[in-house]
């Protein structure tokens, strides 16, 4: 499990930052808690795995949140594509 990932400023944390960005296709790499609502994140774990996206499993939301330098818990939380990447794509 690599957290360490998510100390980096182009992070997004929680259901709603990640279903826009996701949708999007902004997301490079998907963080979903074990311990999260399955019906919280059965729908965003589809759809990021349907576009290809890795999907990576974090013990807690407690943990998950703490990665993301947060005083609470996370369900998910993603990587999004950095500025540079976004504007060679297009």
């Amino acid at each position: 499990m690599s957290l360490h990932e998510l100390a980096i400023p182009s992070r997004v944390t929680g259901e709603r930052q990640v279903r826009r960005y996701l949708q999007r296709n902004e997301l490079v790499k998907l963080f979903i808690a074990d311990d999260a609502d399955c019906r919280v994140v059965s729908e965003i774990r589809a759809e990021a795995e349907g576009k290809g996206i890795p999907v990576e499993n974090v013990a807690s939301m407690i943990l998950l949140g703490r990665a993301c330098a947060i005083a609470r818990g996370a369900s998910v939380a993603g990587i999004r594509i950095q500025a540079e990447k976004k504007s060679e794509e297009r």
